[in-house]
C-alpha cells in the first residue's frame, strides 16, 4: 500500500521511506498525508455463513432471556407480591434501560471494535439473570433492577448484531440472512416462555429457569469470540476492493443524517407500532389466556405461588411457529416481489400490520365467547407480525449509509422502545389495574378488564401500517442516496472541507495539491 506524501513547495508525491522513527518519507517531518486507503479485505464464504450461524444463536438466547419472566409472570407476581401494573412495569424497567444504553452502544459500535463489545452485551446479561435468581422477596426492587441490567446488555446485541450480519452479505443473500437471523426473535422469544414454564414445573421453583440461562450463555460467548470476525464497516459492499476511508463524522451529524432520511424515520416509527403491540402481548398474553381459560371453568383460579399453568406454554410454541413461518412468508415475499416493484419492501409491512389488526380485535373479542376462535385468530395475527421482521431491518440497511448503521439501529431501538414496548406492558396493566378498581371483585370482571386494556393494540397496528405507507412514498430516493460513493452522510460535504483543511496544514500550502 502506497502512501501520498507532499513537499512543502511543490505539493508533489514523492516516493516512500522508511525514517528511523518508523514513518514514511516526509511523514517523519510532519507532511505526509493520511493514509486515503486501507488494505483489500475478503473473507470466505464458509467463514461468512459460520459467523451468521453463531449471530442467530446468540440472538436466539438473547430473546429468550427478554420473555423467560413472562413465561413465569403468575409464579414471579405470587412471589414478590405484586399487582399487574407492578408487574407490567418489571418489563418497562427492562426495555427501559436498553433503550437508554441503545444509543451509547450504536454510537460505540460505529467507532470501536463491535465484537468486544457483542461480547460485553453477553456477559453482562448473563451475570445480571443468574444473580437475580437469588434475590429474595423483601428486595423486589433489586430483582427489578436486574431487570433493567439484562435489557442493557441486551441493547449491545440488538444495536450492534444486524449491522456486523449486513457487512457479511449484500443484496438477496443479506436478506436471507436477514430472514433467519430475525426468524429467532419469535423463536427465542417462544422458547423462554417455553423455558421458563417448564423448568418451573419440572423444578417447582421458577428461578431455576434464570440459573440455567448463563450456561447456554457461556457457550454463546465462546463461540462469538472464537468465530465472529472484527468486520470493519460496509465489509461486504467493499469486498475484493481497496476500500476508501472517509472521514469519520461526529455523532451529531450521524442523527442530522437520519432526521433528514424520511425512509428510515416514517419506517421507525412503523416499527414502533409493532413493538408496542408486541410488547403488550408478549408480557400478558399468557395470562390473559389463563383467565381466559377460568372464566371457561377450563382451569382453577390461582391463588398460590406455583400456578401450574400450560399457557405459557401453548403461547410459546404458537410464538415459535408462527414466528418461523412469518418471516420467512416475509422475507420471500420481500424478495420475489422486489424484483416487480422496487417499494416492495414498506408495502409488504403496511399490508401486513393492516391484517393484523382485525386478527388481534378478534381474538381478544372471542376468547369470553370461544377459546378456539381466539387461539386462531391470535395465530394469525402473530404469523402477520412476523412477517415484518427481516424485511424492517432489510429496508434500514438499504437506505443508511454503512458508517452509520449502528448508529441508525441504536436510533430506531430507542424510539421504538420508548413509544413501543417500554411503556406498552405497563399502559396495559395500569389501565387493567384502574377498570378493575371500578369493577366488582370477580374473576370474569378481572378478566375483562384485561380484555380491554389490549384494545389499544388494535388500533396502534393501523398506524404503523400508515407509516410504511409513507416509508414507500420515499424509499427509492434514499436508496440511492445511500449507495452513492461519496454520501457518508448528510454533511458529507463539510467533513470533506475540514479533511482538506487539514491536508493544507500538513502540506504547508492554503490548498492540497493531487
Amino acid at each position: 500500500m502506497s502512501r501520498e506524501c507532499i513537499k512543502p513547495q511543490t505539493g508533489g508525491p514523492q516516493s516512500q521511506s522508511l525514517s528511523p522513527g518508523g514513518q514514511y518519507g516526509a511523514l517523519a517531518s510532519g507532511n505526509c498525508l493520511p493514509p486515503s486507503t486501507s488494505a483489500s479485505w475478503s473473507l470466505p464464504r464458509w467463514r461468512a455463513y459460520l459467523a451468521a450461524a453463531v449471530l442467530c444463536y446468540v440472538n436466539l438466547l438473547n430473546y429468550m432471556n427478554w420473555f423467560i419472566i413472562p413465561g413465569v409472570l403468575l409464579d414471579v407476581q405470587k412471589y414478590f407480591h405484586i399487582s399487574d401494573s407492578h408487574a407490567g412495569l418489571l418489563q418497562t424497567v427492562f426495555i427501559g434501560c436498553l433503550l437508554v444504553s441503545a444509543p451509547v452502544f450504536g454510537y460505540l459500535g460505529d467507532r470501536y471494535s463491535r465484537k468486544a463489545i457483542l461480547s460485553f452485551g453477553v456477559l453482562l446479561w448473563s451475570g445480571a439473570g443468574l444473580s437475580s435468581s437469588f434475590i429474595s422477596y423483601q428486595y423486589s426492587w433489586l430483582f427489578f433492577l436486574s431487570r433493567g441490567i439484562v435489557g442493557t446488555g441486551a441493547a449491545s446485541y440488538s444495536t450492534i448484531a444486524p449491522t456486523v450480519l449486513g457487512d457479511l452479505f449484500v443484496k438477496d443473500q443479506r436478506t436471507c440472512a436477514l430472514a433467519v437471523f430475525y426468524i429467532f426473535i419469535p423463536v427465542g422469544s417462544g422458547l423462554g416462555y417455553v423455558l421458563g414454564s417448564t423448568v418451573a414445573e419440572l423444578t417447582g421453583n421458577w428461578r431455576w429457569a434464570l440459573r440455567i440461562m448463563p450456561c447456554l450463555d457461556a457457550v454463546a460467548l465462546a463461540l462469538l469470540i472464537l468465530l465472529v470476525p472484527d468486520l470493519p464497516r460496509g465489509a461486504a459492499e467493499k469486498q475484493g476492493e481497496v476500500p476508501v476511508r472517509a472521514p469519520r463524522s461526529s455523532w451529531y451529524e450521524d442523527v442530522r443524517y437520519l432526521g433528514r432520511n424520511w425512509s428510515f424515520v416514517f419506517s421507525t416509527l412503523g416499527v414502533t407500532a409493532i413493538a408496542f403491540v408486541t410488547g403488550a402481548l408478549g408480557f400478558w398474553a399468557p395470562k390473559f389466556l389463563f383467565e381466559a381459560r377460568v372464566v371457561h371453568g377450563l382451569q382453577l383460579p390461582c391463588f398460590q405461588e406455583q400456578c401450574h399453568s400450560q399457557d405459557s406454554l401453548i403461547f410459546g410454541a404458537l410464538t415459535v411457529a408462527t414466528g418461523i413461518i412469518g418471516v420467512m412468508l416475509g422475507a420471500e415475499a420481500s424478495r420475489k416481489y422486489k424484483k416487480v416493484n422496487p417499494r416492495a419492501e414498506p408495502l409488504i409491512c403496511a399490508s401486513s400490520l393492516f391484517a393484523t389488526a382485525p386478527c388481534l380485535y378478534l381474538a381478544l373479542i372471542l376468547a369470553s365467547r370461544t377459546l378456539l376462535a381466539s387461539y386462531v385468530f391470535l395465530a394469525l395475527g402473530e404469523l402477520l407480525l412476523s412477517c415484518n421482521w427481516a424485511v424492517v431491518a432489510d429496508i434500514l440497511l438499504s437506505v443508511v449509509v454503512p458508517r452509520c448503521r449502528g448508529t441508525a439501529e441504536a436510533l430506531q431501538i430507542t424510539v421504538a422502545h420508548v413509544l413501543g414496548d417500554a411503556g406498552s406492558p405497563y399502559l396495559t396493566g395500569l389501565i387493567s389495574s384502574v377498570l378493575q378498581a371500578e369493577r366488582p371483585n370477580s374473576y370474569l370482571q378481572h378478566f375483562l378488564s384485561l380484555q380491554h386494556s389490549f384494545l389499544c393494540c388494535a388500533f396502534a397496528i393501523v398506524l404503523g401500517g400508515g407509516c410504511f405507507l409513507l416509508t414507500a412514498l420515499h424509499l427509492e430516493r434514499d436508496q440511492a442516496r445511500a449507495r452513492q460513493p461519496g454520501e457518508e452522510t448528510l454533511d458529507s460535504k463539510d467533513i470533506a472541507r475540514r479533511d482538506t483543511e487539514r491536508q493544507g496544514l500538513l502540506s504547508g500550502t492554503s490548498t492540497p495539491t493531487e
